[in-house]
């Protein structure tokens, strides 16, 4: 199903037009009905400034971007904040202060094992004394003349700043927030659904803006939904991986769905009943040759559109190192290659993709707008 059909769909305005159009006029206004590709900049532009912090989503709201995405995690004292998850050690300046040196603990959550510092075992006022500093040093060395240039940003001051530069830019900007390990901070008393839902009742911009809810669990979703109902400017997002891996919280209650099931024809009409668009990795919907060469798309995309769903995918980033073989240059896997990044976008655009999350914001608009 087409976006255009889905829009006229959803808007009820296809009985309209069907009465008021013979079907030749219909098919070809179908046809020439441009697709709308959405950009999401991913943690704002992260190829470009520290992720999560107001210079990364300045720079990709100033590059095109139609949303800015905050991973949202919870302080100990129950406030919303942008990190992409719970681990603090490699997004933060926390293993430089002596004071919070008591606080460096191992924990597992959602199946992985860290050493270090984490998000709920800081309050707000704690976490507000760190800065942020680059994630991928070796790999984005310029990104390092930023660090411990800005705080951690709450969630509640990412709603402020986004609208704030609607307003000056003249601009509506999208949020597209991701709730992260919700079935692990609920087990530690901190649940972040109707913490998440009073905030965006509080704020005028978040009850009229484009507001896309994204989780790699499911119950969470389907709690929002049944809160939400149905929204004309909120969606929900069922992020999903690739292979047998199953979501944090069916692993939790001892279910068998996979997001390999989740992805099969019956899974997507099952996310359908929850969900508006399913985004799954980029290699799940091209995939790599043995030769890392991209191959032909897989089915997802069109089982996916039969299903009701758009297909939103992640993420697109300008190194080498993470451009498929046919799009990389010579220059070594930390070097950027702008136009191999824009080519490797176009291709999944014309595969038919209704949006993605990239790194760089510019990138994206260029492989959107086809210059």
């Amino acid at each position: 199903m087409s976006q255009f059909r889905r829009t006229l769909l959803k808007t009820g305005t296809v009985s309209l037009f069907m009465a008021a159009a013979p079907i030749r006029l219909l098919s070809s206004a179908l046809a020439a009905t441009p697709r709308t590709v959405e950009l999401f900049a991913h943690r704002g532009a992260s190829a470009l400034r520290p992720e999560h912090t107001l210079a990364s989503y300045a720079k990709a709201i100033v590059d095109g971007a139609d949303y800015i995405e905050p991973d949202l995690v919870i302080t100990r004292d129950g406030v919303l904040v942008a990190r992409h998850e719970a681990f603090l050690s490699e997004t933060t300046d926390v293993s430089k202060r002596p004071e919070f040196a008591s606080k460096n603990v191992t924990k597992t959550i959602d199946g992985v094992t860290h050493t270090g510092w984490f998000v709920e075992d800081f309050t707000l006022a704690e976490l507000k004394t760190l800065r942020a500093v680059e994630r991928l040093p070796s790999v984005r060395p310029q990104n390092t003349r930023y660090d411990r240039m800005f705080q951690i940003l709450t969630w509640d001051e990412i709603i402020d700043f986004a609208a704030a530069q609607s307003v000056t830019s003249g601009k509506v900007i999208g949020l597209i927030p991701e709730l992260k390990h919700s079935t692990y901070f609920s087990s530690i008393g901190l649940p972040l659904e109707d913490r998440f839902l009073a905030s965006i009742a509080a704020h005028e911009y978040t009850q009229r803006c484009p507001l896309v809810i994204q989780s790699f669990e499911v119950a969470n979703l389907k709690y929002l939904r049944k809160k939400i109902g149905k929204s004309a400017h909120i969606r929900l997002m069922q992020l999903v991986e690739r292979g047998s891996v199953r979501p944090a919280d069916v692993v939790a209650s001892g279910g068998d769905l996979t997001f390999e099931k989740m992805c099969s024809k019956t899974g997507l009409r099952d996310i359908a009943r929850y969900a508006d668009i399913i985004a799954p990795p980029t290699r799940a919907l091209i995939p790599l040759l043995s030769n890392g060469k991209l191959g032909e798309p897989t089915s997802l995309i069109a089982d996916a559109h039969d299903a009701g769903l758009l297909v939103h995918t992640w993420t697109f980033r300008p190194e080498n190192r993470f451009l498929a073989a046919d799009f990389r240059n010579d220059q070594g896997d930390d070097a950027r290659h702008d136009q191999g990044s824009v080519a490797e976008m176009r291709r999944y655009i014309d595969a038919g993709i209704d949006g993605f999350f990239s790194d760089d914001s510019a990138l994206g608009r260029l492989a959107i707008s086809g210059r």
